[in-house]
């Protein structure tokens, strides 16, 4: 019998959770990053040109997006080691979130403001 080994499963099913969360950012940022295709489509189908619409921003969004997914995978990466040894170590130990999953977080609401204004422009454009 493996000892604590339900703690150690727990951890494995919270670094997985993070990896496919990770997998989901970085394929939304692949999306994002290819959405001056749709752009470029939907002006050709318009009755009237487009002024106005500007496809770099989401070009260098996607990007970033992709970026966060793999420093998403490489601090769960870290955090599941960390969390491994904590469990196997004997003596207890605190147990806290860290500046970097926080800044994560915040760089991700940020992305998101953006992403809405950005659409929401380029909507308007189209119209």
């Amino acid at each position: 019998m493996i000892p604590n080994f339900s703690d150690h499963s727990a951890n494995e099913r919270t670094y997985l959770a993070w990896v496919r969360t990770a997998i989901s950012v970085m394929a939304f940022g692949f999306l994002l990053e290819r959405f001056d295709i749709f752009l470029l489509v939907a002006t050709r189908s318009a009755e009237h040109a487009a002024e106005g619409l500007h496809t770099r921003a989401s070009q260098w969004l996607g990007l970033g997006l992709l970026l966060v997914g793999a420093l998403m995978i490489v601090g769960a990466t870290l955090r599941f080691y960390r969390n491994r040894r904590a469990i196997q170590a004997s003596e207890s130990s605190m147990y806290g979130d860290s500046w970097v999953a926080r800044a994560m977080a915040v760089l991700l609401v940020l992305m998101a403001i953006f992403l809405t204004v950005y659409v929401a422009r380029q909507i308007a454009a189209l119209s």
